[in-house]
């Protein structure tokens, strides 16, 4: 499939908009999570780029704040799951139950349709129930008793888990990973930030927030990112990329297509919002981690020996010529 650019390119000075109004989305959501400037951005990223987010570290860093904070910053419903070993799909997507009264059968909608859903500790759930959310994250509805029902939208899955803690949790399945555009690492904060929210200085509760975007509006950076340049000579990059992964000898599963169009999608986005009509292989280098490196599949030698995907895509992407600055497309507008 050849990927063209779009008809009517997109200027600066539309690009600047979004980014000003990105920056002030930012700042609403840390003002509840301070001194996480990086992450809170990957994160609006990923909701403008209609991904769902995996939000991976040990408890106490804020990642249910940031989740919360995100939810409370979107003018829509959201809704939190904690997921644990004894809780049912059906718990989740919603249930069929006849009524009497009517002699009908009614679908009772789960937590699972509303604008942002927060899955608190995903891997504390079964298998079966994890799968439950397959279906949602990829195509934006559910399907209960062969009848298919639309989540609201926009729709987001904010899924938090800690991976040092493992008892009683169960693995996501790499089809799963695969479905959320993003992990992220929140981290201890800075010195400086967390003398702060001891304190309680400028803290705001992530509930407390005001909304600082709207469907409408997220549907606008959406349509602006789309007419964001991308060069032949960036998409290459990715599929350079993406290649050298699935035949590297540390991994047993490299990037799918659905990730390289899924790391052009979220390039545009972070072009737009950082003020720029065009994507950049910078903007490709920013988002590996991120966007690729939990879809990587080690092979039983590299796991052994203590790899990880992290590792060997710093690896790939070292050894990977990027397009040069003064190439077309790179670092000039179109």
């Amino acid at each position: 499939m050849t990927l063209h650019a779009p008809a009517a390119p997109l200027s600066t000075d539309e690009a600047a908009v979004h980014a000003d109004a990105f920056d002030a989305m930012a700042s609403n959501v840390e003002s509840a999570l301070l001194g996480k400037t990086e992450v809170v951005r990957l994160a609006l990223v990923a909701l403008l780029s209609q991904g769902h987010l995996l939000l991976e570290d040990v408890p106490g860093t804020g990642k249910t704040t940031l989740a919360r904070a995100i939810a409370s910053s979107v003018d829509g419903i959201w809704r939190r799951v904690q997921f644990t070993p004894d809780l049912l799909p059906s718990d989740v997507t919603g249930v069929t139950v006849f009524n009497q009264a009517t002699r009908e059968f009614e679908f009772h909608p789960g937590p699972v349709f509303a604008n942002v859903v927060i899955a608190d500790e995903i891997n504390r759930a079964s298998p079966k129930t994890q799968s439950a959310l397959l279906e949602v994250m990829e195509e934006g509805a559910v399907t209960v008793d062969g009848v298919r029902h639309t989540v609201p939208a926009p729709f987001l899955v904010v899924a938090t888990q800690n991976p040092v803690e493992m008892s009683g949790t169960y693995r996501l399945p790499e089809a799963q990973l695969d479905r959320f555009l993003m992990r992220l690492t929140v981290g201890y904060a800075d010195p400086a930030a967390e003398l702060a929210i001891i304190r309680g200085d400028r803290l705001v509760s992530p509930d407390a927030l005001p909304s600082s975007t709207d469907a409408a509006r997220m549907e606008q950076v959406r349509q602006a990112a789309r007419r964001v340049y991308v060069d032949d000579a960036v998409y290459e990059y990715v599929l350079r990329v993406a290649r050298s992964t699935r035949d590297h000898p540390a991994l047993s599963v490299g990037l799918s297509t659905r990730a390289t169009v899924a790391m052009a999608h979220t390039a545009r986005t972070l072009a737009l919002v950082s003020g720029r009509p065009y994507a950049t292989p910078e903007d490709v280098k920013t988002l590996a981690q991120p966007v690729w490196a939990h879809r990587l599949v080690l092979s039983p030698e590299a796991s052994v020996g203590g790899r990880t995907g992290v590792d060997v895509l710093a690896e790939i992407l070292s050894s990977t010529p990027a397009p040069q600055p003064g190439h077309p497309g790179a670092t000039a507008n179109r």
